[in-house]
C-alpha cells in the first residue's frame, strides 16, 4: 500500500497576485499557470515547494469573509531546516514590514519557531 502524504492546502485570498508573489518570493515556490472559471468567478494558483508540498491560493468574487478566531485551520508551518534560517527569514519579514507575532523561540512542545503573518493576515510558523 502506498504511503499517504499531504498533497496541498488551500487558502482563500482577496488579492491573488499579491499572495502569489509573497509565497514565490519568501518560500521559493513555483506557481502553476493561473486557472480561471469566468462563469463562477473562481481563480487559483497552485504553488509548489521544491520538496513537493503545494499551496492552492484561491479567489472567488463575492466570497463570504470568515470572522477571525473561528474553528478550523489555524496556521501553516513551513520547515526551513535550521534555526539560523528561521532567525534570518524572521528578521527579513520584520525588515520588509510584516508582522512577527512570536519568536524566534523554542516552544513548550519543543519546536523552534517564529510566527509571521502573510499579506492577508494568515499565520505562518517558520520552523526547523
Amino acid at each position: 500500500m502506498k504511503q499517504m502524504k499531504l498533497e496541498h492546502i488551500a487558502i482563500w485570498v482577496n488579492d491573488l497576485e499579491t499572495m502569489k508573489q509573497f509565497y514565490e518570493h519568501y518560500f521559493n515556490t513555483l506557481a502553476s499557470a493561473r486557472y480561471e472559471n469566468v462563469k463562477t468567478g473562481f481563480s487559483s494558483y497552485f504553488l509548489k515547494f521544491a520538496t513537493g508540498g503545494r499551496i492552492e491560493l484561491s479567489h472567488k468574487d463575492n466570497i463570504n469573509k470568515r470572522a477571525p478566531d473561528v474553528l478550523g485551520y489555524a496556521h501553516i508551518a513551513i520547515s526551513l531546516g535550521e534555526k539560523q534560517r528561521v532567525d534570518t527569514l524572521a528578521a527579513q519579514f520584520v525588515n520588509d514590514g510584516f508582522n512577527l507575532l512570536s519568536g524566534p523561540r523554542t516552544t513548550g512542545d519543543g519546536y523552534y519557531e517564529a510566527v509571521i503573518e502573510d499579506p492577508e493576515g494568515n499565520l505562518i510558523e517558520l520552523t526547523v
